[in-house]
């Protein structure tokens, strides 16, 4: 059986006194050690990674309200309108007009995240010549290079295998005992792969069906195993085989600890769609990725998949601009994503959770006679949680200024990735690199919020609110902060002994502020953070890797 086959086939189913996860601190020696304690006990962040499968729809998704006109006249026939009780839904109108934005109007539900802070728009993404294809496109935004490269692996697999080294042989362990990755879709796409060796995620329907269908497959080897091409797809599954087996009772316990809140997740588009568009084919995806978290579970990537956006023909009802499919996708997408995170915050486990989408590529910016849209370029990426930086990345697409009828993009979507790996993961440059995304580490987007890595510390309503990145650190600390008055600052570091290893100050101001400290000739080892304005203290540990 060839291996994308048989890996459908699963869908069915230092000093005394200091410790750290309950390890002292003079028995971490390494950097893979370093790394892998502190990927397990500081930092739990869950990244849930939401493809909308087919090449989703700017313009119908997101309408430029200042150049209405220039939008309409693209595409008549399918372009939601600006007036009645139908009309778009300008989402910030404190903004300047030229990036405003209107929502389709069976967005409300992301309409009321953005009005809390929940969401961050980022506008006109894409990489350079992008590629139309469906396949080619796909893998190019999961392995994260350009359209002229041929990685073997993912982003997330990269990323996952760095972080937790020695995958598969030394997982699960005592403090990684679940998968590092979850896919929830019909195969497990290149996302998960690594450079060698056996993809270091799962793909996962139902744990109990998971559970059955794996518990019913023969684990013993054949007694040998020719060296051979044949031979070596029949390790590569039995590998595989391997790894699900001793991933399954465990998710299966997993699921049956965790719970939902009383929140109700949508089911049915309440407006005129195709049949086989009218039931939300997301809810149940979230709703089992917040059980399971509720449950226990450590898996830090969930990969999950909405599809229909390939919108050639019938995006809309002709004469009902703002009913069909797309709108039926996008009423889909906003309410489950909205009862997904109100279903977290109820469990009291939203603060540890982040939700991103993406899509292999946009659509022409004109419409076509079928009452759709072709293959494009850009598109936005939306993000939800409550460790976001909130708001709109970018400006809308100029109009006038289309190439061969194509939006043209402004913003690399690996600029989102680094800023997700690095400030919401945690990861060191060294990391990045490895991932492949180092090139973007200067210029990443401030996405990630004050909440977004470590908790946020306040003292009444005079606190001091602060994240610290990366953590591990192997250079250079940033420290990110908020103040409620202005003031002197100091910044101390102190080993485990309690010894102070650096000391400085700064004016701290109303509002958000930054410093950093350079720590690239600290020993290896933990050392604590102390922040200071006034009365005011608070602080965090970090680990010092080569």
């Amino acid at each position: 059986m060839e291996r994308r086959k048989f890996i459908k086939n699963l869908t069915l189913g230092g000093a005394a006194g200091f410790a750290l996860g309950g390890i002292p601190v003079n028995l971490l020696a390494g950097n893979s050690a370093l790394k892998r304690i502190a990927s397990a006990a500081d930092n739990e962040n869950v990244l849930v990674f939401i493809q909308l499968h087919g090449g989703n729809d700017a313009l119908n998704t997101l309408i430029p309200v200042s150049q209405y006109n220039e939008y309409y006249n693209l595409r008549s026939n399918i372009a939601i309108p600006d007036y009645g009780t139908r009309k778009f839904i300008n989402v910030d109108t404190s903004i300047d007009e030229a990036d405003q934005v209107g929502l389709h109007p069976d967005m409300l539900s992301f309409k009321d995240m953005y009005d809390n802070g929940m969401v961050s728009i980022v506008q006109n993404v894409g990489y350079p010549d992008m590629n139309l294809s469906h396949f080619r496109g796909r893998d190019i935004v999961f392995m994260g290079g350009d359209s002229y490269d041929e990685y073997q692996s993912g982003w997330m697999g990269r990323f996952l295998d760095n972080v937790y080294p020695g995958y598969p042989d030394a997982y699960p362990s005592q403090d990684m005992q679940d998968p590092l990755g979850v896919e929830l879709s019909g195969t497990l796409s290149l996302a998960f792969h690594r450079e060698t060796g056996i993809p270091i995620g799962l793909n996962l329907g139902n744990p109990e069906q998971f559970y059955n269908l794996i518990s019913s497959v023969g684990v013993d080897p054949p007694i040998t195993i020719p060296d051979s091409h044949a031979g070596d797809e029949l390790r590569y599954i039995m590998e595989f085989e391997k790894k699900s087996n001793q991933y399954a009772e465990r998710l299966k316990n997993v699921y049956e600890a965790g719970s939902n809140s009383s929140v109700e997740y949508p089911v049915d588009y309440p407006y005129a769609t195709q049949s086989n568009y009218s039931t939300n084919p997301l809810s149940g995806q979230l709703r089992l990725i917040a059980r399971m978290i509720k449950g226990g579970v450590k898996t830090r990537i969930f990969l999950c998949r909405i599809g229909g956006f390939d919108t050639h023909g019938e995006q809309v009802v002709a004469g009902e601009p703002t009913e069909g499919i797309h709108a039926a996708l996008l009423y889909h997408l906003s309410t489950a994503i909205k009862a997904f995170f109100d279903d977290l915050k109820l469990l009291g486990i939203d603060h540890k959770v982040m939700a991103m989408t993406f899509t292999e590529f946009g659509r022409r910016a004109y419409s076509n006679a079928s009452y759709g849209t072709d293959h494009g370029t850009s598109t936005p990426v939306f993000l939800f949680g409550p460790g976001l930086n909130p708001g709109i990345y970018g400006t809308n697409p100029d109009l006038n200024d289309l190439h061969d009828g194509n939006l043209k993009y402004n913003i690399d979507y690996r600029h989102v990735y680094t800023s997700i790996v690095q400030d919401w993961f945690g990861a060191d440059n060294e990391t990045l690199s490895e991932v492949g995304f180092s090139d973007w580490v200067d210029n990443r987007l401030p996405l990630v919020g004050p909440t977004g890595i470590n908790e946020l510390n306040k003292a009444g309503n005079e606190g001091i609110a602060y994240r610290i990145y990366p953590n591990p650190v192997s250079d250079q600390l940033n420290i990110f902060y908020q103040l409620q008055k202005q003031g002197s600052v100091k910044f101390t570091v102190l080993d485990t002994s309690g010894r102070i290893v650096r000391s400085l100050s700064q004016q701290g101001y109303y509002g958000d502020n930054q410093q950093s400290i350079n720590i690239a000739d600290l020993p290896e080892g933990l050392y604590h953070l102390r922040i200071v304005q006034g009365n005011l203290k608070t602080g965090s540990q970090f680990i010092k890797i080569r």
